[in-house]
């Protein structure tokens, strides 16, 4: 991804992205960790925090320099999807402008399963 400043320009990977973006959802309360379905036999896996970039979906709008991001979560069980998901949308839109600078355009969660706490 890049980024044209007035003093230049700035290249940020898709790896360091997905990673502030992992962390930020993982972060909020209710959430166990990102998800991933499998191709081979369709189920949902959680992902282990080195892993966790799997679960997160990026598209860069070079027109106005924004990001689109998509997440793929497993949240506790009982936990009110709503307000986990806004939870979510907020924190990741925060933490993404504030540690890259770049302006997030939408964030859309994707609840894939739920676990028992």
């Amino acid at each position: 991804m890049k980024l044209q400043t007035e003093k230049g320009e700035i290249q940020i990977s898709n790896e360091v992205f997905t990673n502030v973006t992992g962390a930020a959802a993982t972060n909020c309360f209710g959430v166990k960790g990102m998800a991933f379905r499998s191709k081979k036999d369709g189920l949902v896996h959680l992902l282990r925090r080195e892993a966790m970039s799997k679960g997160v979906h990026l598209t860069f709008h070079e027109e106005d320099a924004t990001v689109s991001i998509e997440l793929h979560i497993i949240v506790e069980h009982g936990v009110n999807l709503l307000a986990v998901s806004r939870a979510i949308m907020e924190e990741v839109r925060y933490v993404v402008n504030k540690i890259t600078g770049v302006e997030v355009r939408e964030v859309d969660v994707y609840i894939d399963s739920m676990m028992a706490h």
